[in-house]
């Protein structure tokens, strides 16, 4: 009998777990929120192309704009929405076009020291709006975590990853922004939604 009421709690108790840990699983969907918001705009575009990975995607349409970096690392930006929440997603992909392994230089995090304590990102990305001369830095969490891809470090020659990025979205009427960041050439983005 002591056994079964053991067997029992111990069933119990790991059922507490499973639901502790969905918890927080949906607490840390909620917190990269930005990811769930993204990914039905960039589908809504065409439905063919949801169900496709997002650089067969970015190859079959004409990306916004391409810039080359530092070793041989070329970032290619497929799409800029601006979302009803007040904010704008950058997507694109980033990509080795070099022949040799390329680490991902620390300056692309930005020289914030909350960004930079979170590892390598696009988190010192910035929007540029010229019309109303106001400059948007990556959004971050409650965490200090920028909204953006992070978690590379270095990129296998030819090898491609998708990234995002979101900002604070500049007034509605801003169709053209500045995309800029550290050690690429800065390029003129248009803004969708």
């Amino acid at each position: 009998m002591g056994m079964r009421f053991t067997g029992k709690a111990r069933r119990g108790m790991v059922a507490l777990a499973v639901v502790a840990g969905l918890g927080l699983g949906t607490a840390a969907c909620g917190g990269g929120g930005g990811d769930d918001d993204k990914k039905p705009q960039s589908s809504s575009s065409s439905d063919a192309s949801g169900s496709q990975p997002n650089t067969q995607e970015g190859q079959a349409e004409e990306p916004l704009a391409e810039m080359k970096g530092p070793s041989g690392l070329l970032l290619r930006i497929t799409s800029a929405v601006r979302d009803s929440g007040g904010f704008i997603t950058v997507n694109g992909a980033l990509k080795n076009d070099s022949g040799t392994m390329a680490t991902i230089p620390s300056a692309l995090s930005g020289n914030e020291t909350e960004i930079m304590n979170n590892g390598r990102s696009l988190g010192g990305a910035t929007l540029v709006d010229s019309k109303s001369k106001k400059r948007y830095y990556v959004l971050r969490d409650t965490e200090g975590r920028p909204l953006t891809t992070t978690g590379f470090s270095t990129l296998k020659a030819g090898e491609s990853i998708d990234v995002f990025l979101q900002f604070p979205s500049p007034p509605a009427d801003t169709a053209d922004v500045s995309f800029q960041l550290p050690l690429f050439p800065s390029a003129v983005i248009k803004i969708s939604g």
